[in-house]
């Protein structure tokens, strides 16, 4: 069943990229997409003294759901997946600070923030998590998460999913992202 699954999610998978305005980083092994975007939360201010405020420019980062799945597929390992996932976003980083220095807007890029359930580690590759304050987009990204969550937790119930990866905003300033992944 998951096979299927996957399929159709590759078949849908560039049509998401393309109405998403998302590029891929150019390096091999990379995990991440990315746009600009103008936040539209409130205001955050991170531990380096970034304070984000409303319409500020940031890079938006999208893991490669599509591709993680595909090569995650037959590791039943919670572990290993987690250090895999961790790997390619350690490789995926110097990249995406080199997409924001040679961006035509990279003086006004103040960070990049994510969205996502998967934050245990985030922490340790310079990212800070801030829960998600509005309930009702809180109750929409959890349950968008889901059919990632169900496709690449094996052994997990939608009640244990729901409960247990609470989906969490990640941010990191370009300042951060330039002293810990600059080449």
């Amino acid at each position: 069943m998951r096979s299927y699954v996957l399929t159709v999610w590759n078949f849908l998978d560039p049509i998401y990229y393309f109405f998403n305005r998302l590029q891929c980083l150019p390096c091999k092994g990379n995990i991440l997409r990315v746009r600009l975007t103008k936040y539209k939360g409130r205001e955050i201010m991170l531990s380096d003294g970034t304070t984000i405020n409303r319409n500020d420019f940031l890079v938006k980062i999208h893991l490669h759901n599509a591709k993680l799945l595909y090569e995650l597929k037959e590791i039943k390992s919670e572990l290993r997946r987690a250090k895999m996932i961790y790997r390619g976003m350690q490789n995926s980083l110097p990249e995406l600070e080199k997409f924001i220095r040679r961006h035509p807007r990279k003086e006004e890029i103040k960070g990049i923030i994510g969205i996502t359930s998967l934050n245990k580690a985030s922490t340790r590759l310079g990212f800070e998590v801030f829960d998600i304050s509005h309930p009702l987009y809180r109750l929409f990204k959890t349950f968008a998460f889901l059919p990632i969550e169900l496709l690449s937790n094996h052994n997990l119930s939608i009640k244990e999913i729901v409960k247990n990866h609470k989906p969490s905003y990640l941010f990191m300033s370009t300042n951060m992202l330039t002293e810990r992944y600059r080449k």
